[in-house]
């Protein structure tokens, strides 16, 4: 009796109590999809394949990442290699884009809240600074 009440209380304390939100969905299956590029990009079976898909550092904050998940898909499911489209990896690959676009474009849609619209951050990797317009006059005093 005192082993299965046990056994039954470490379980209820192991497991998740909450179900995720849209916003920690999002998060998950972005970071998901960048182990899962960093992985091709450096695997040997598959690096041949990843030397067409373009650099991508996907950021849910951003309000350009559905335009560049939007691309992403298009050259994963266009790929010129047909070996490339079959491997298992880029399988995975294409499904959890196609997941994640889905849930930024349609499930979560008005819950998620982008804070900036740097495409080029996507891109790169690196954001620019954004000022307010308080912060971005007196920059202009200064000077």
């Amino acid at each position: 009796m005192r082993l299965g009440l046990l056994c039954f209380l470490s379980f209820v304390w192991l497991s998740d109590c909450a179900p995720p939100t849209c916003y920690s969905r999002a998060l998950g299956l972005s970071k998901e999809v960048m182990d899962l590029l960093d992985k091709i990009h450096t695997y040997h079976r598959t690096k041949t394949c990843a030397e067409v898909l373009p650099t991508i550092f996907l950021d849910v904050h951003n309000s350009c990442v559905t335009t560049k998940l939007r691309d992403l898909l298009y050259v994963v499911l266009n790929h010129p290699d047909q070996y490339c489209r079959e491997r298992p990896r880029m399988v995975l690959l294409k499904r959890k884009v196609q997941n994640l676009h889905t849930i930024i474009t349609r499930i979560c849609y008005r819950d998620l809240v982008f804070f900036t619209n740097d495409c080029e951050a996507i891109d790169t990797g690196h954001s620019r600074p954004y000022y307010a317009e308080d912060r971005l006059q007196l920059l202009q005093e200064e000077r």
